[in-house]
């Protein structure tokens, strides 16, 4: 008889997550039964999507899997009080359903931000006695602090003993790198209990993708270092900008394709014109199946965060992705994801924030031959394989629901 798992999550398809449907629909193929919880999709803009309307419970069938949608607040502004409705919201009809309605589980994974899923699912635990696997990959209250969106101490200190007190609660946590373990350890988390498990990346869309380059792509007589993603102020990209300077300086063949949207890009492009380089472009944001091409398109592909201690136990989701699609990576990321690449082969490291060390990584890879990139690219989509893949990962997790739900049931 298949294992029942209840997905326990505020976000989910057709909202933009990371353990959507993708995940779900691997847990079905690997032999459990799914049902997920999550709520009426609103996020990132806080409005109801077309197709929804907020009701007591709305069941629907996702590619195969069950999904059940409870009501909640629709916010995703800066207003702190709205934010803590949106997450209040779920976190209460959540339990309503989970105590009253649902079909008893076997296990329940719950994900992590926010914070009130993991309330949840505490009482979910103590109140039917189902185990919980705690998937975090947010840690509260450090990336509260770091990014500014709490700053009140005292408000800080109720939020890492709710954390604390679900940690308690849970029968076992995943994490997304090893730094993210070493902290729980420090807090007193038993090292049985944790387990690390890295993220996935988007392998259909990369797998697949459409589209082509635009003319304002760079030629291949340039060395193309491409970076992906959000430009805020986590990313640091003015250390970018540095290291194009002295590109340029050094008539070198290095260009940077700078891909994505995010509250720094008038500001970066605006100082790029002022520094007057022709060795910088920017890209808006496409759609993720199109990604894909862009990424096959570069030399290397950049990741890169400010000096940051959060940073260095953090893994940005590119990672996975730039390995995915077999390309060398220029990590300019300090700790675990800086370990991640190094282990693989698949890159080369520099320290973050070093517009010097940098220019001479990125020099460096534009003189290596290209079989020499080739199998440094080969390197790293091998490591994702075996290491980092969508099946290799669910796979941890099916084994930890197996123990954990056989466990429950002798007792």
């Amino acid at each position: 008889m298949a294992i029942r798992v209840l997905l326990l999550t505020q976000w989910f398809d057709p909202e933009p997550t990371f353990k959507g449907i993708v995940f779900a629909r691997e847990l079905v193929r690997q032999g459990f039964e799914v049902e997920v919880l999550t709520g009426f999709p609103n996020y990132p803009g806080g409005k109801v999507y077309p197709g929804y309307r907020i009701k007591l419970l709305q069941r629907e069938v996702i590619d195969g899997v069950r999904v059940t949608r409870v009501p909640l607040y629709p916010n995703h502004d800066q207003s702190a009080i709205k934010r803590v409705l949106n997450y209040a919201s779920f976190a209460a009809s959540s339990v309503v359903y989970g105590l009253f309605m649902a079909r008893r589980p076997d296990v329940i994974y719950a994900y992590h931000p926010p914070l009130t899923v993991g309330i949840t699912a505490g009482l979910l635990r103590l109140l039917r006695r189902v185990p919980v696997v705690y998937d975090i990959q947010d840690m509260w209250p450090d990336t509260l602090r770091a990014t500014g969106m709490v700053n009140n101490a005292r408000a800080l200190s109720a939020v890492a003993a709710v954390c604390q007190w679900v940690y308690r609660r849970v029968d076992h946590i995943a994490v997304l790198s090893p730094g993210f373990k070493r902290l729980l350890l420090e807090r007193g988390v038993p090292e049985a209990k944790v387990e690390v498990i890295y993220n996935w990346a988007d392998e259909v869309a990369l797998a697949s993708p459409h589209g082509q380059p635009p003319t304002s792509f760079p030629g291949p007589d340039q060395f193309r270092v491409l970076f992906a993603g959000n430009m805020g102020k986590a990313q640091a990209l003015d250390a970018v900008l540095e290291a194009a300077v002295l590109l340029q300086a050094r008539h070198s063949r290095v260009c940077f394709v700078l891909l994505g949207g995010g509250v720094e890009v008038g500001r970066l492009k605006q100082r790029a014109a002022d520094l007057q380089l022709r060795n910088v472009v920017f890209l808006p944001p496409v759609p993720m199946s199109e990604v894909g091409a862009l990424l096959n398109a570069a030399d290397t592909l950049l990741v890169h965060l400010r000096k940051d201690p959060l940073f260095e136990i953090t893994i940005p989701s590119k990672t996975q992705a730039y390995m995915a699609v077999g390309k060398p990576l220029l990590m300019a990321v300090d700790g675990d994801a800086a370990g991640l690449v190094a282990q693989s082969g698949g890159g080369v490291v520099v320290e973050s924030e070093d517009p010097t060390a940098l220019a001479d990584a990125a020099d460096a890879l534009a003189a290596m031959p290209p079989d020499a990139l080739a199998a440094m690219g080969n390197q790293a989509q091998r490591y994702y394989r075996e290491q980092l893949a969508l099946k290799v990962g669910v796979a941890k997790f099916g084994a930890i629901f197996t123990r954990l739900a056989n466990r429950s049931k002798f007792r």
